[in-house]
Formats: C-alpha cells, sequence, structure tokens
C-alpha cells in the first residue's frame, strides 16, 4: 500500500464559469488541508511558431502564470498560502492530464466537468486511465459542506480503493456514508450477494468509526443507472464515490457506461477511482 502525498491538481481553466467552481472546490477542500497545485495547459501549438527562441518562450510561460495567480488572488480575496502553487505546462490538454496523474505525485485531480476544454469524451478518458482519482465538479452545484457520501457497489468489483476514499473524506467532514446496490434479480434481499457484500463494507466503515447505511434498490426492468439517478436525485447526497472499471451489474459489461450516466446525469460532485489508481492504504486515516 503507498503513502498519501497530500497533494491535489486542480485544472480549472480562467473561464466565465471558472470563479463559481474555484470557491466550490475550496470549500471542498477546506478541511483536507492537503497543497494544490493549480495548472495551466498551454497548447503546444502556440509554441511551434516560435522556432528556437527560449527567451520568448519563457516569457509566455512567465506571463500565464502571473496570470494564474492574479486569479487565484482575485477569486479568493488574499494572498496565495504557501499551499497554493501554480503550475503551467505546454502541450495537448488530455495527454498532459493523464502524464501528471502518473508522474506528478497527487492523490487526485479536480476538474469542472462542464467548462474545462475538455469535451466529455476526453473526460471519460482521462477518468479511465487517470492513475490516480479524479473529481469532477460542477458549477450548477452549491457546495458548502459534506454530510452524505453515496457509493454504489457492484458486488462483482473489489471494493478497497473506494473503501479508502470513502474512510479518508468521511472522516475528514464527519459525513455520513449510504452504501448502494441495485438488485435486479428476484431473489429476497437479505440472502442476496449485493446485501451481504454491502453489510460488509457497512461493518468495516463502523469498525473505523464511519456512520454508515446500506440501501439495497429494486430495479423492477428498469435500467440501472436510472435507478441509480433516481436515488441520488432524492437522497442529495453531497458526494459520490464511484469505481469506473468494470462496472458489469450497472451497465451489462459496457465498460464505462454506468460510469458516464453518472458523471453527466447528476449535479453534485463525483468522485471517480479507477482500475489504474494505486492502492493507500486504510491503516494511514485517523
Amino acid at each position: 500500500m503507498n503513502q498519501m502525498s497530500n497533494s491535489i491538481l486542480a485544472y480549472i481553466p480562467q473561464n466565465s464559469n471558472a470563479k463559481s467552481v474555484l470557491k466550490q472546490f475550496l470549500r471542498f477542500h477546506k478541511p483536507l488541508k492537503m497543497r494544490i497545485f493549480f495548472l495551466n495547459i498551454l497548447e503546444r501549438s502556440s509554441f511551434l511558431t516560435m522556432g528556437l527562441q527560449p527567451k520568448k518562450k519563457d516569457s509566455i510561460k512567465n506571463h500565464a502564470k502571473q496570470n494564474l495567480i492574479d486569479f487565484l488572488k482575485k477569486t479568493t480575496k488574499k494572498e496565495l498560502p504557501d499551499e497554493f502553487i501554480p503550475r503551467i505546462k505546454i502541450g495537448e490538454k488530455l495527454s498532459t492530464l493523464i502524464k501528471e496523474s502518473k508522474n506528478g505525485g497527487y492523490d487526485f485531480i479536480a476538474l469542472d466537468k462542464n467548462d474545462s476544454g475538455l469535451k466529455n469524451t476526453m473526460i471519460n478518458k482521462l477518468i479511465i486511465r487517470s492513475h490516480c482519482p479524479v473529481l469532477l465538479l460542477n458549477k450548477k452545484t452549491s457546495l458548502k459542506k459534506i454530510k452524505t457520501i453515496v457509493v454504489p457497489i457492484d458486488i462483482s468489483q473489489t471494493t478497497t480503493k473506494r473503501l479508502f476514499w470513502a474512510t479518508f473524506f468521511a472522516k475528514k467532514w464527519k459525513a455520513k456514508v449510504k452504501i448502494v446496490s441495485a438488485l435486479n434479480i428476484d431473489i429476497n434481499e437479505g440472502r442476496s450477494l449485493a446485501r451481504k457484500n454491502a453489510d460488509h463494507l457497512k461493518e468495516m466503515l463502523t469498525k473505523r468509526g464511519v456512520e454508515c447505511e446500506v440501501e439495497i434498490l429494486k430495479v423492477h426492468n428498469q435500467l440501472k443507472h436510472k435507478v441509480i439517478l433516481d436515488y441520488i436525485t432524492e437522497e442529495n447526497p453531497d458526494l459520490i464515490i464511484i469505481r469506473t472499471h468494470q462496472e458489469s451489474i450497472f451497465a451489462d459489461r459496457r465498460i464505462g457506461q454506468f460510469v458516464t450516466q453518472i458523471v453527466y446525469g447528476c449535479e453534485m460532485p463525483v468522485f471517480t477511482v479507477g482500475h489504474s489508481t494505486q492502492s493507500l492504504s486504510l491503516d494511514n486515516i485517523r
């Protein structure tokens, strides 16, 4: 098991909606007390016309960095604390973010799913290929405090990574975790593997001091993602934590389909944990 690096990469381009998303992210971040690397990505094409002019390139990067600093100061209305670190990278957005997820040593990446400058298909690729979890924010959300965390589970999946993050966030915010599973076979709920698996996770979380509930949803010939989304809409949790690899029960073996529906079908933040994500030790959470 790896240790946490205590750092986040935030990719929030300076567009018309960036201020509201940044403020939401900072409220999300406040109890975590982690370093934030604020990233701006300059397209490589803008540098190709400069030939071998390193001074000119450095000037553009320095100007972009200052603009980022000014944006952060204006939005937060204060001088940047030491844990706010501006960073400028050159390259294509998606490949740069994937590379940073692998080599940057971040615990997770945060971005705006609507105005990040990335198309949905590109965000989906980032979610799948990222080497650390991806937190997807939404400008429409008025996030003040994390009180309830919903964790959809699939009985065919491993749960260690989601369990780590559910425990981590729940302890930081003193939040309740709700484990949700969809049951699409005609069987007594109490005897189902879904119930047994969910109860096992509840027991593990309870032992770690996390308040936890279990909800088993009956599908009744409905689309599985719709059943989960209806539940999310009704419960209105503050955060969703979802595994992105092999959602077989939810997506009928169409890997990624269920995740896509949840990510773009709800307005609250979605924390996605992919198959490439490195494992972290629960023993480090207090």
